[in-house]
C-alpha cells in the first residue's frame, strides 16, 4: 500500500510558530514518520515557498516529501492557493506519471488539500481519507472582527468533503458532532482517531538544567505559551493575566512573566504580523511590556526544553480541534492550564492532568496561576497526572488506527472496482 498524502498549503518541514505551521505541521510529519516505520510507504505533496528547494526531500525510512512549485514562491493568502490549485493538481498528476508509481489511498489534511483530493481522487479512482484539524463553522462562530472570519467558499467546501470523501478523521467525539452540527454530516462516515504525541522527545526534565540551557533565569516563574500568533490562540487572555495578578500581588510583579513561543522574536518587529502587533500594544497598555516576551518560534527539539522550564503551560485558545501544544506540555509533566475549547476539554482532565478555565476570561486563568504557583504539591500533582494522561497518545497507537481505516478503505475500493468489471462470458 502506498499512500498519496497532501498538505497543500504548508509543509510538515516548515518551522514550527510561523504564519502557517503549527499543530497540522506535527500530525502530518509525525503520522507519516511511523507509517513509514510500519512499511506503509508514504508521499507528503505541498507547495514549495522557496524556488531553491529540491523536488524531492527524503524525510524518513519510506516517506518523502515533494515540493510542487506552483503560484509564488511566497506564503499567500488561502484563496490564492485555491486559485493556483488545479496546478498544483496537475503537478501531482505529472510527478506520479514521471516516477511510474500509483497510489493506493489519498490522505488529504485541510480543506484546501480535501479540494485538491477530491480532484485527484476522478483521475486516480482511490478512495480519500480526509482530516480537517480545524473548522471554518467553529472558527467563525468565535470570530470577533470581519478579519477573523472565514470565506463562504471555504466552508462550501468543507460541506463537500464531509458529503464526498470516503471516509473523514475527526480528533474527538466533539470533533465529529461538531461536523453533524454544523454541516449536516453524516456521522457514520466519520471514525475518531485522537492527535498523538511523541513520548521519546517529550518527557519530563529538569527544570533548571531546561532554564540553563535556554538562558533562562533560575528564580521567575515563568508562564509560557506556544503557538502561532492569531486572535484564535487568545494569548491576549494571557496578558490580561498577568496584569491582574501584578495588580493583586504588587510584591510578586518582578517575579512572574510571560513567554510566548510563536510568530517573530523581539529583535524584528517589521516582521510582526497585526495579531502581534495588537498584543505588543497591550502589553504596554497594561503596564507589563517588561513582563511580556515574544520569543519567536522555536524548532520542535527544543520545545520540549521550554515545557520543563515552565511553572505553567497555558494555552487560552478560543478554539482548538485538539490542542497538540498541550498534549505535548503534558507529555512533559508541565502544568497545563488550558480553556474548556473544543478538543482541549477532552484531552485535560480538569483537576488532575490539568486545569480548565472558560475561553477568553482572563480573571479565572489568573486564579489558577495563582492556585498552582501557590501550591507546589497541588501542582506536583497535576505534573504527574500530566504525564499518565499523555501515555494513552503515543505515535504508534495512531498509526496503528490510522492504518486500520486505510486497509478498510483499499479493500472497499478494490471490491467496487470488482463489482463494477464486466463478468467473463462463458463458452
Amino acid at each position: 500500500m502506498r499512500v498519496a498524502m497532501l498538505s497543500v498549503h504548508s509543509s510538515p518541514l516548515a518551522r514550527l510558530g510561523g504564519k502557517e505551521a503549527g499543530g497540522m505541521n506535527v500530525y502530518v510529519r509525525e503520522l507519516a514518520r511511523e507509517l513509514g516505520s510500519r512499511g506503509v510507504p508514504v508521499d507528503i505533496f505541498t507547495r514549495s515557498q522557496d524556488r531553491r528547494a529540491p523536488t524531492i526531500e527524503p524525510m524518513s525510512c519510506g516517506v518523502r516529501v515533494i515540493n510542487l512549485h506552483t503560484g509564488p514562491a511566497a506564503p499567500y493568502a488561502k484563496d490564492w492557493v485555491l486559485t493556483y490549485l488545479p496546478e498544483f493538481v496537475s503537478r501531482v498528476r505529472c510527478f506520479a506519471e514521471g516516477e511510474d508509481l500509483t497510489y493506493d489511498l489519498i490522505h488529504s489534511h485541510y480543506w484546501l488539500s480535501g479540494e485538491a483530493a477530491l480532484r485527484l481522487r476522478r483521475s486516480w479512482g482511490v478512495p480519500v481519507l480526509h482530516m480537517f484539524h480545524t473548522l471554518g463553522a467553529m472558527k467563525n462562530s468565535i470570530a470577533r472582527s470581519k478579519e477573523e472570519t472565514e470565506t463562504v467558499r471555504r466552508i462550501g467546501i468543507e460541506r463537500r468533503l464531509m458529503q464526498e470523501a470516503d471516509t473523514v478523521v475527526a480528533a474527538t467525539t466533539l470533533d465529529r458532532a461538531q461536523m453533524v452540527w454544523n454541516y449536516g454530516a453524516d456521522a457514520e462516515r466519520i471514525r475518531v482517531v485522537p492527535c498523538g504525541v511523541d513520548l521519546r522527545r517529550f518527557l519530563p526534565q529538569d527544570r533548571v538544567a531546561a532554564r540553563a540551557r535556554l538562558g533562562l533565569p533560575e528564580d521567575e516563574d515563568l508562564l509560557i505559551c506556544v503557538g502561532r500568533m492569531e486572535p484564535l490562540k487568545g494569548m491576549d487572555a494571557l496578558i490580561r493575566a498577568l496584569a491582574l495578578l501584578a495588580e493583586e500581588e504588587p510584591a510578586l510583579r518582578g517575579r512572574r512573566r510571560v513567554l510566548l513561543v510563536g510568530g517573530d522574536d523581539e529583535s524584528h518587529p517589521e516582521e510582526w504580523n497585526s495579531e502581534q502587533r495588537r498584543l505588543n500594544a497591550l502589553r504596554h497598555q497594561l503596564g507589563v511590556a517588561d513582563r511580556v516576551s515574544f520569543l519567536g518560534a522555536k524548532p520542535q527539539e527544543q520545545l520540549p526544553d521550554y515545557f520543563a522550564a515552565a511553572d505553567v503551560v497555558a494555552v487560552p485558545s478560543h478554539y482548538e480541534s485538539f490542542g497538540m501544544a498541550a498534549l505535548e506540555a503534558l507529555a512533559c509533566g508541565a502544568t497545563v492550564i488550558a480553556s474548556k475549547a473544543g478538543g482541549l476539554a477532552l484531552t485535560i482532565e480538569d483537576g488532575r492532568s490539568g486545569l480548565l478555565f472558560p475561553p477568553d476570561d482572563h480573571v479565572a486563568l489568573a486564579e489558577l496561576i495563582g492556585r498552582v504557583l501557590g501550591d507546589s504539591t497541588y501542582a506536583e500533582g497535576l505534573r504527574a497526572g500530566a504525564r499518565r494522561r499523555a501515555a494513552e497518545y503515543g505515535w504508534p497507537t495512531v498509526a496503528r488506527r490510522i492504518t486500520a481505516i486505510y486497509e478498510d478503505l483499499v479493500v472497499a475500493n478494490a471490491a467496487a472496482r470488482a463489482a463494477r468489471r464486466p463478468l467473463a462470458q462463458v463458452s
